[in-house]
C-alpha cells in the first residue's frame, strides 16, 4: 500500500507518540497537521493528554496567575468576603454540598456575564475590573484552543459536522465555568488535595504551576502521577463527551494529592453545553439500523443537577446508562 505524503505524515505522528504506560501520558503538538489521529487515540486510551505548541500567549497566563496568587495570599477573613460559593465565589476545603472535604481553597467563576466581580473587591489593591479582565482574556484564549481540539476530534472521528462539539462551547448560552484552585503545602504528603472524580462537562483545560500532585486513573494500572509542566496544558475528556461518542472516548477519573513542600495553583476551564442541550450519542457514531446507544438521552441541566447531588467519587453516568447492571 502506498501512502500519500499527508497520510504518511499522519501515520508517522501516530507511530511516534502513540501512548503507552511506559512512555507516560500522550503529548499532542497542536502545530502538527497530523495531530487529529493522535488526539482520537489519546481520548480512547487515556481520556487525558498534554498539549504543546498551543499558541496561547505567556502573558495571559502569567497575568492571571499573578492575580490569583495575590488573592490567595490574603488573610482568610478577607477572602471569605468573596464567598461562600453559591455556586460561584470563594470556597475553602468543602467541595460541593455533600460532605466532600479537600485540602484546597478555590474561586469558582462562571464564564458568562452574570457573575458579580464586585464580590472580589477584596483582591488586594487590584480592582474587580483588573481581575475580570485577566480572567476574560485567559478564558477567551483557552476556549478557542478547546474548540480547536474539539473540531480536530470531530474530524478524526470522520463526523460530517466538524463543529458538532465546539458549537456547544461557542453558544452564547454555554454553561461553562472557570476554577482557580490553590493547594497550600500540607504537613502530611498523603493528604488528598482534591478527591477522585470525573468532570461532567464536555472538555476540561487545565494549566498549573510546576508543583506536582495531579494523578489520573489508568483503570487496570491504578493511579499515575502526571509530571507538572507550567508551559503546557492538560486536557480531560468529560462525561458529556464520553456520552456523545457512545463510550468511545473515556472520561478520565483524576485527583490531586497535596504537596508537603510547595503550594500548587491550577486554573481549569470547564467547557459545557447550554443547559437545555440534549446530550446523546451522535448518530454518525452508531451503526446504521441499530439501536446501539449505551446511554439514555438527557439534557445538560438534568445531568448537572444529578452530578451536584452526588459525591465526588460517585459514578454519575451509571444512572443514565441504558443497560446499567441491576
Amino acid at each position: 500500500m502506498v501512502l500519500s505524503q499527508h497520510e504518511q505524515q499522519e501515520f508517522d505522528v501516530v507511530r511516534s507518540i502513540t501512548p503507552t504506560l511506559s512512555q507516560g501520558i500522550p503529548v499532542i503538538d497542536l502545530s502538527n497537521p497530523g495531530s487529529k489521529s493522535c488526539l482520537v487515540k489519546a481520548c480512547e486510551d487515556f481520556g487525558f493528554f498534554k498539549v504543546i505548541n498551543h499558541g496561547i500567549p505567556t502573558h495571559l497566563i502569567s497575568n492571571l496567575e499573578s492575580q490569583a496568587i495575590k488573592f490567595f495570599a490574603l488573610p482568610l477573613h478577607e477572602k471569605e468576603k468573596s464567598g461562600p460559593p453559591n455556586p460561584f465565589g470563594y470556597g475553602n476545603k468543602s467541595v460541593g454540598r455533600n460532605g466532600d472535604i479537600s485540602w484546597l481553597e478555590y474561586l469558582l467563576l462562571t464564564t458568562g456575564p452574570e457573575f458579580d466581580y464586585d464580590k472580589l473587591a477584596s483582591v488586594s489593591a487590584q480592582t474587580p475590573e483588573n481581575f475580570r479582565g485577566a480572567v476574560n482574556d485567559y478564558v477567551s484564549a483557552v476556549k478557542k484552543m478547546a474548540c480547536q481540539i474539539l473540531e480536530l476530534l470531530a474530524d478524526g472521528l470522520k463526523v460530517d459536522e466538524k463543529n458538532v462539539f465546539s458549537k456547544l462551547l461557542m453558544d452564547k448560552q454555554s454553561d461553562s465555568v472557570f476554577r482557580l484552585n490553590h493547594y497550600p503545602p500540607s504537613p502530611d504528603k498523603n493528604v488528598i488535595g482534591f478527591g477522585e472524580h470525573t468532570d461532567p462537562q464536555i472538555i476540561s483545560v487545565l494549566r498549573s504551576n510546576n508543583t506536582s500532585g495531579l494523578q489520573i486513573s489508568l483503570r487496570e494500572h491504578g493511579w499515575f502521577s502526571v509530571p507538572p509542566d507550567q508551559d503546557s496544558f492538560f486536557i480531560n475528556v468529560g462525561d458529556s463527551l464520553q456520552v456523545m461518542t457512545n463510550g468511545r472516548f473515556k472520561s478520565v477519573k483524576h485527583r490531586v494529592l497535596a504537596n508537603s513542600d510547595k503550594s500548587r495553583l491550577s486554573m481549569i476551564y470547564f467547557g459545557g453545553p447550554p443547559l437545555n442541550e440534549k446530550i446523546a450519542p451522535l448518530p454518525w457514531l452508531l451503526p446504521k439500523g441499530e439501536d446501539s446507544s449505551l446511554y439514555k438521552e438527557f439534557t445538560w441541566f438534568e445531568y448537572k443537577k444529578s452530578a451536584y447531588e452526588s459525591r465526588l467519587a460517585d459514578n454519575r453516568l451509571c444512572l443514565f446508562e441504558k443497560f446499567a447492571a441491576s
